[in-house]
Parts: structure tokens; sequence; C-alpha cells
């Protein structure tokens, strides 16, 4: 997994100096790297989340368990781009009902994901509000954040 995670980064920050890399684009590569194992990191953890809700919920279900990864993909897609709008336009009602309107919005973008992937069901809008508290339960759990941490050996001999 690391060769493929380095010809992906090595391919986008190709930028060259007179025919050899740069230190800049080294370091934007070792970057950009880090948070393409994040997000990695972030989806599997999302879909075993998922795939544990399946096996505790009876209201939600995965036809195969590879579902829950494209799952969490189309999650990670509209939360990217569909949940900021949707945030902005009920302000007011987020503010009203002291941000508790944001775990309606969350059920609302599970709910979409139940539209667009074959394979994955909610029975109802409260089993969508459920699934919202189990994923904030363990992203909260996890940190929030999954995150990449280096460790180098010559950190240890410096000591």
């Amino acid at each position: 997994m690391d060769a493929l995670l380095r010809v992906l980064t090595s391919l986008r920050a190709r930028e060259t100096c007179g025919g050899r890399r740069s230190a800049f684009s080294y370091f934007r590569a070792m970057r950009s790297q880090d948070q393409l194992k994040t997000t990695l990191l972030q989806l599997i953890s999302t879909s075993v989340t998922l795939l544990v809700a399946d096996y505790l919920m009876d209201s939600i279900r995965f036809e195969q368990p590879w579902v829950a990864i494209v799952t969490a993909i189309v999650l990670a897609l509209l939360n990217a781009f569909l949940k900021p709008l949707l945030v902005l336009l009920t302000i007011p009602a987020t503010i009203f009902t002291l941000g508790l309107f944001l775990l309606v919005i969350n059920a609302a973008i599970l709910m979409i994901a139940d539209q667009l992937v074959d394979g994955f069901v909610i029975e109802s809008f409260w089993s969508a509000v459920l699934l919202t508290i189990f994923i904030s339960m363990v992203n909260g759990l996890l940190g929030g954040n999954v995150k990449v941490v280096k460790h180098s050996s010559h950190d240890e001999l410096d000591k």
C-alpha cells in the first residue's frame, strides 16, 4: 500500500527544477501522502462503524460488506459538498435548537446516501438519527480525527 501511495503522490508532485525535484515539491508530496493516508484511515473507520451499526441495529442493512466502503465514500463526498450548504441554509434552525438540528442534517445526508447506494438500506428517518448518533459517538471515541503519526528510528537514537 505504501508503494501505491508513493506512486500516486510522486505523479502528482512531479514539479521539476532542472530535471530534479525541488525541496518544496518533496515536502508537498510528503504532506499530500499523509493526507491521503489519513483520508483512507477515516474511510476505513467509517466503513467499520457502518458495519458495526449493521450488526447492532435491525433497521440498517448492507447486502454485502463492501457496500459499507462505497457508502463511506459517498458519505465523505456528501459531507464535503452538500453538508456545508445545508448547514448554511439552516443556521436559524440550528441556533434555535442549540445545535440539535445538525443531527437532522446528518440524518438527511444518511438518507440521501441510502438513495444513492444500492445495497444500503435505512428503514426510517429515526433509524438514520440513531445511526447519526452512533457514528458521532464512535468518531468522538476515535478523537474525531484519525491521524497518521510518523515514528522515526533516528528520533530514538538522538535521545
